[in-house]
């Protein structure tokens, strides 16, 4: 299978570097979110693949804003949501009218105003704190923040038509895990799956999560 990976707010595409060893066998595509003026990101990772057929994409965190645009424009087959934000499908509230709404039903509270890419502690509190030593490390060099004004202000379309995968990270300490099982619920309506990881699976848990990810997309 080709897997196309789509990083999130707080990692460069490197930060995929280990769920990539673990899916040995298929193709994996890191996309560079930055590489581009930030207005069509669809058309950015386009640019940045050779041509696949029906692959799955896999987006983490706030990136999710993006994933059904990326995956209709690549004719994904499924949609894999990793820790990751879920828009309020269809055609509802943005992020950032949902966080106005109640920062609280989507965030944990300490995490309000962090910025983990500027401060390695901060990184290794909210993303990486159920990582070994010399992961967390490694992972300090993958830091990268990505934020541009069309993710929190992008209003959900409809929902997509293309079948989707939600994992969970239950000791995710940045979006609530039980925000993102219920919006798995509603939003999508797939049962999500829980993984006993914090916010960063693909970096703390890459076996399991490349199993999750595998066995999920096929069929």
């Amino acid at each position: 299978m080709d897997f196309v990976l789509v990083h999130g707010t707080t990692q460069g595409p490197g930060g995929w570097a280990l769920l990539e060893r673990e899916l040995a066998g298929h193709r994996t595509f890191a996309v560079d979110l930055l590489d581009g003026d930030g207005t069509d990101f669809p058309a950015l990772v386009r640019r940045q693949l050779p041509v696949l057929e029906r692959p799955v994409v896999v987006a983490h965190s706030g990136s999710g804003v993006l994933l059904p645009a990326i995956g209709a424009a690549l004719g994904a087959s499924r949609l894999v949501w990793v820790g990751a934000y879920i828009p309020d499908f269809p055609g509802g509230r943005s992020l950032a009218e949902e966080v106005a709404a109640g920062v609280t039903e989507l965030f944990h509270p300490e995490w309000a105003g962090v910025d983990p890419t500027r401060d390695p502690a901060l990184a290794d509190r909210f993303l990486f704190h159920d990582c070994a030593a010399e992961v967390r490390a490694w992972a300090h060099g993958t830091l990268r923040l990505f934020h541009p004004a069309v993710l929190p202000a992008q209003r959900a379309g409809r929902a997509p038509s293309i079948p989707s995968t939600v994992v969970v990270p239950t000791a995710d300490r940045t979006l609530r895990a039980e925000w993102m099982a219920r919006a798995a619920r509603e939003r999508l309506g797939v049962e999500p799956v829980r993984l006993d990881a914090g916010h960063c699976p693909h970096v703390s848990r890459p076996a399991e999560l490349a199993r999750l990810v595998v066995s999920g997309s096929q069929g």
